[in-house]
């Protein structure tokens, strides 16, 4: 069950993603084509003498019902391989991130239901079942918890040591979960390189090729190659570096609250016991005298 407030947080970095995944996907749907299509048929228009263009406006009932190539189509195509490489760790860097502000959380640390038992139990002094609840729950505070009663026998700080050490273990394994996204936050502006040199290259191919004139259009969708692997390579990488942070700083914060609470636990444990071993133990029953013997 997922409190209030953790809940709310969860939603507004949900809505986050969601804002820059589509404001990524509006400048790549809205701006090419139509744009430039327009720009290229004004200048057509300001350089074609009048009875060309008479002829043009002509002809132009004719050609209204051609479609243009889908905005889409033309990002895919345009793109390539390397585009839909991206696109493909764009949607996996959307799967991990709601993977992990799911699996990362105090409430799953720390379950309130494992907390509040515990709390019952050591108030009724079933140390026995304070036990078995800790071994029987897996999370974060049953680990350290349990390392820390594991070595109580020897000495509180001696069970101090063993849950700082099995805590040391535990960040590693959290943040190897959020490794990726510095991964992806690296590998996005390499691949968009890798892209930008390809369109640079296929560009100056047309322009070395081109004997009589220069194919403006050739040259124009080679670079625009260029340019949308490179903002698509951006577009991964900003978020990618943004949500590692965010979740770099929550694994520091979880770990150290729930260590705090586990030590806590583990300390009033060991002075509920040692004041059960100071207490005096109940006097025994006088012996009964034995019965007189008979005259």
């Amino acid at each position: 069950m997922i409190g209030s407030p953790d809940r709310s947080k969860w939603l507004a970095w949900m809505v986050l993603l969601c804002v820059l995944s589509v404001g990524s996907l509006e400048t790549l749907w809205l701006s090419p084509p139509a744009a430039l299509a327009q720009e290229e048929a004004a200048e057509e228009a300001a350089e074609e003498p009048a009875p060309k263009k008479a002829k043009k406006e002509a002809k132009e009932p004719a050609a209204e019902g051609r479609s243009e190539e889908n905005v889409v189509i033309w990002v895919l195509r345009i793109s390539g391989l390397i585009g839909i490489f991206i696109i493909g760790l764009s949607c996996y860097f959307i799967q991990l991130v709601s993977r992990l502000f799911i699996d990362i959380r105090p409430i799953v640390a720390m379950p309130p239901e494992l907390m509040d038992d515990l709390k019952q139990k050591m108030e009724k002094k079933d140390y026995k079942g304070v036990y078995q609840g800790i071994k029987e729950k897996d999370c974060l505070f049953s680990r350290y918890a349990s390392s820390g009663l594991g070595e109580l026998s020897a000495g509180l700080a001696e069970a101090r040591d063993a849950m700082e050490r099995t805590a040391e273990v535990q960040v590693v394994e959290m943040e190897k979960k959020i490794s990726m996204l510095a991964v992806l936050g690296s590998l996005g502006p390499m691949i968009g390189l890798l892209g930008t040199l390809k369109g640079m290259i296929a560009s100056f191919m047309v322009i070395a090729r081109s004997d009589a004139g220069i194919k403006a259009n050739e040259v124009a969708e080679a670079i625009s190659e260029a340019l949308v692997v490179t903002f698509m390579g951006v577009a991964l990488s900003v978020p990618a570096i943004f949500f590692f942070a965010i979740f770099k700083n929550r694994v520091a914060q979880i770990s150290s609250t729930t260590m705090y609470a586990a030590d806590e636990f583990v300390r009033k444990l060991a002075s509920a016991a040692k004041a059960a071993a100071k207490a005096p133990a109940p006097a025994a029953a006088p012996a009964p005298s034995p019965a007189p013997k008979p005259a």
